[in-house]
């Protein structure tokens, strides 16, 4: 009989200067993992170090700095890295006839190119020790896409298409990736979006939030609990047989059968 794996529980957490990165870190963190977040400005990685993380620098649009960064953290963890989880994201919205090829490459450099390099730096150590999980944390604008975000839609649909084919290949050497599709949560992201709708629309932010949530099945936002939760499940040894999977978790916003 096999010796049980011994299962790292370190994980690397992309795009944790503020909102749903910043949030999945601090669960991460108060439930057992040992994190190691990352960030682009010095700013933030001294603000994630006032709070107690061993932040890492991390640009997705410059491979050197991809490639810098998953060395730095297996020299750090000499019993191996456990998961990494890909937050990292853009978005640039309007109208289809005011946006560029610039703006295209922009958002494909970072939505897509920065994470597929950032995937393959990384998953030779997870197939070297036999185990590894890689969350992205993409958009529920692949299952319905948002009007005002066509350059975004199309670059989360090729990370889902990259995801789709890599995780089935790496699959039989216990390395699952899957992709998380928010819809709103409570988060400072939330609130800015929020704000945003109240000065426009002349309104208080609470009627602004209210209104939001007469649109979420569930009547509320997500709370940061649930989605740190979510993420650490598809971290941990028992979703060993979800592969390749965009799982929605939106409180029934998409209203879609399939």
């Amino acid at each position: 009989m096999k010796a049980a794996k011994v299962l790292s529980k370190t994980v690397l957490v992309t795009g944790c200067s503020s909102g749903i990165g910043k949030e999945v870190a601090i669960y991460l963190r108060r439930t057992g993992w040992d994190v190691y977040p990352t960030a682009r400005s010095e700013a933030d990685l001294k603000e994630l170090y006032s709070n107690g993380f061993e932040a890492l620098y991390l640009d997705l649009s410059d491979s050197n700095s991809i490639n810098s960064c998953v060395q730095s953290l297996l020299q750090k963890c000499k019993l191996g890295v456990g998961a990494l989880i890909n937050n990292a994201g853009m978005a640039i919205p309007g109208a289809v006839e005011d946006l560029s090829r610039k703006d295209l490459r922009e958002q494909f450099e970072v939505n897509v190119f920065g994470l597929q390099e950032l995937t393959n730096a990384i998953i030779p150590s997870f197939r070297n020790q036999g185990w590894g999980r890689i969350v992205n944390i993409t958009s529920q604008s692949v299952k319905a896409p948002i009007a005002v975000l066509g350059l975004s839609n199309s670059a989360r649909a090729g990370l889902t298409g990259f995801v789709a084919g890599t995780s089935r290949q790496v699959a039989g050497t216990g390395v699952t990736i899957n992709n998380l599709l928010p819809g709103i949560h409570a988060t400072d992201r939330a609130v800015a979006l929020d704000t945003g709708v109240a000065d426009t629309q002349n309104i208080s932010l609470e009627e602004a939030k209210s209104r939001r949530c007469k649109e979420i099945p569930v009547g509320r936002y997500g709370t940061v609990d649930e989605f740190g939760a979510a993420c650490a499940f598809l971290c941990s040894q028992h979703s060993g047989f979800i592969i390749g999977q965009n799982i929605l978790l939106d409180g029934g916003g998409v209203n879609a059968t399939l």
